[in-house]
C-alpha cells in the first residue's frame, strides 16, 4: 500500500504544481488568508518505546474561494538519521549555538532527548479556565514561559523522535510556509492574515511580509475560537448576539439595511467598548459580537498597527476587516482531513497506566502521514464539489471544472 500512496503523491504533487505555477502571475485586488497548525499523532512501532510520535502541519486557506493555498509538515524523511548525526559530530554543530548550527533546522535525536529532560510543560492546559479569555491569557503565559518565545514546538515527555528521517524544528517550518507565500501572493494587491494565536506563526508571518506591512498592503491579524462548546451554549450565544442586534438596529432605524451593513454599523459604533488588552504586552483583543455556530465564541487581536495609540484605519474600514475575522476555512480543511482518511482520524485511543497511546487507525510512518495530508489537499482543491457545485480550484481561477481522480492519476508533464 505504501508504494500506491507514494506513486499518487508523486502524481498529485506534479498535478498542482502546473496549476499552482500560474498563481505568482495571477493579478488580485487582495485576499484573505487563513492560518492554522495542527497536530498528528503516529503509532509507536517499537514495544521498547511506546511513545508517539508527533508531526505538525501548518496550513493556509483563501477565505473567499476555500483553496487550501499551502500545506507543510515539520518531517523531512529524505534525510537518514544516522548520516546527519554522524555529519553533526564531524563539523561540530552541538558546540555552536543554534543558529550556527550546519543543521539547525533540524531536531537531532541526542537534542531532541535533551529537549525533552528540560522541558518546562508549556502546553496550555484548559483545566480550571472559564471562559475564552482565560484561554488567551494561558497561552500567553506559555509564550513568555519558553527559553525562545517563537520557538513553538518543545518535546513533551510522552512523545519520540520518528524512527525513520527527521523532525524539523517548527519555527524552520513555518517561516519556510509564510516565504513560501510570498513567492506564491506575489501578484496580489493586499494581503490580510487571520492567524491562530501562537507567537511563531506571527513572527514568520511578520518577518516573511515585513516590507507589505510597512507600506501597509499586509495586516495580520490573532484569531482565538472557543472549542467544545456545546451546541445548546452556541444556540444561546447566537441567539443573545441577534437579539442585541435586533435592538440595536430598531433604535438607529436600519431595519432597510442588508444584514451585513448592519452589523458593520453595529461594529463601528460598538467599537470601542468591545476591546480589552491581555497578555505581558496589552495587546488589544477584541470582542467578536455576531457568534455563529461554526465559531461560537471567538477574540480578534490586531496586530499590525503602526500606531501606537489607536489603530491604523478609520473605524469603519477597521469594521470591515474585523467582520472577515475567521478560521474556518483552514479548520474545515484540517477537520475533513480527520474525517475523510482513516489514518489522521482521531479514534478511539487505547492508553495505558502510564499515559502512553495507541491510535487505532493511526499510520506507524510519518512520512505516510505527510503524503496523505498532500494527496487530501489536492483532492480537496480540484476534486470535492462545494454547495455551489463548484471546487476551491474553479473559484480560485485555477480550473474551468471539476477535476477527476484519473485526472490526477495519469497526468503527464509532457501531455
Amino acid at each position: 500500500m505504501y508504494r500506491k500512496i507514494d506513486f499518487i503523491h508523486r502524481q498529485c504533487l506534479l498535478f498542482a504544481s502546473n496549476r499552482e505555477r500560474r498563481l505568482p502571475s495571477m493579478t488580485l485586488d487582495r485576499m484573505y488568508i487563513c492560518v492554522d497548525r495542527m497536530d498528528h499523532i503516529i503509532n509507536w512501532s517499537n514495544r521498547a518505546d511506546k511513545r508517539n510520535i508527533t508531526i505538525q502541519a501548518v496550513g493556509s486557506a483563501d477565505l473567499k474561494t476555500g483553496y487550501v493555498l499551502a500545506l507543510h509538515v515539520n518531517y523531512d524523511d529524505t534525510l537518514s538519521k544516522d548520516e546527519i548525526a554522524l555529519a553533526a559530530i564531524e563539523c561540530a554543530d552541538h558546540e555552536k549555538q543554534p543558529p550556527f548550527r550546519r543543521f539547525a533546522r533540524l531536531w537531532l535525536p541526542e537534542e531532541y532527548e535533551k529537549a525533552v529532560t528540560v522541558a518546562k510543560g508549556d502546553i496550555p492546559s484548559t483545566k480550571g479556565m472559564t471562559s475564552l479569555d482565560d484561554w488567551i491569557e494561558t497561552v500567553y503565559a506559555a509564550a513568555v514561559a519558553r527559553g525562545d518565545i517563537e520557538q513553538p514546538d518543545s518535546p513533551r515527555s510522552e512523545w519520540q523522535p520518528p524512527g525513520r528521517g527527521l523532525l524539523v524544528h517548527a519555527e524552520y517550518t513555518l517561516y519556510a510556509h509564510f516565504l513560501y507565500l510570498k513567492n506564491l501572493l506575489a501578484g496580489v494587491g493586499k494581503v490580510r492574515f487571520f492567524l491562530d494565536q501562537e507567537s511563531g506563526i506571527r513572527a514568520a508571518c511578520l518577518s516573511a511580509f515585513a516590507d507589505q506591512v510597512l507600506a501597509k498592503d499586509c495586516d495580520a491579524f490573532y484569531v482565538s475560537i472557543s472549542k467544545g462548546v456545546t451546541k445548546e451554549r452556541a444556540l444561546a450565544l447566537v441567539g443573545e448576539s441577534q437579539r442585541r442586534l435586533n435592538e440595536y438596529v430598531a433604535e438607529c432605524g436600519y431595519e432597510d439595511l442588508y444584514l451585513q451593513e448592519q452589523r458593520r454599523q453595529y461594529l463601528k459604533d460598538k467599537m470601542h467598548t468591545l476591546w480589552s488588552a491581555k497578555g505581558k504586552w496589552g495587546d488589544r483583543w477584541l470582542e467578536y459580537p455576531f457568534p455563529n455556530m461554526a465559531e461560537p465564541e471567538k477574540r480578534v487581536c490586531y496586530l499590525t498597527s503602526l500606531k501606537k495609540d489607536w489603530f491604523d484605519y478609520e473605524d469603519e474600514h477597521l469594521a470591515n476587516l474585523l467582520l472577515k475575522a475567521t478560521l474556518h476555512p483552514i479548520d474545515r480543511f484540517f477537520m475533513q482531513t480527520r474525517r475523510k482518511t482513516s489514518m489522521l482520524e482521531r479514534p478511539i485511543t487505547s492508553s495505558s497506566v502510564s499515559g502512553r497511546k495507541w491510535y487505532g487507525y493511526s499510520a506507524y510512518d510519518p512520512a505516510m502521514a505527510a503524503k496523505t495530508l498532500e494527496i487530501y489537499r489536492v483532492y480537496y482543491n480540484f476534486i470535492k464539489k462545494g454547495d455551489d457545485g463548484k471546487t476551491p480550484a474553479i473559484r480560485m481561477g485555477l480550473a474551468k471544472g471539476p477535476c477527476s481522480v484519473e485526472d490526477i492519476i495519469y497526468y503527464s508533464p509532457e501531455a
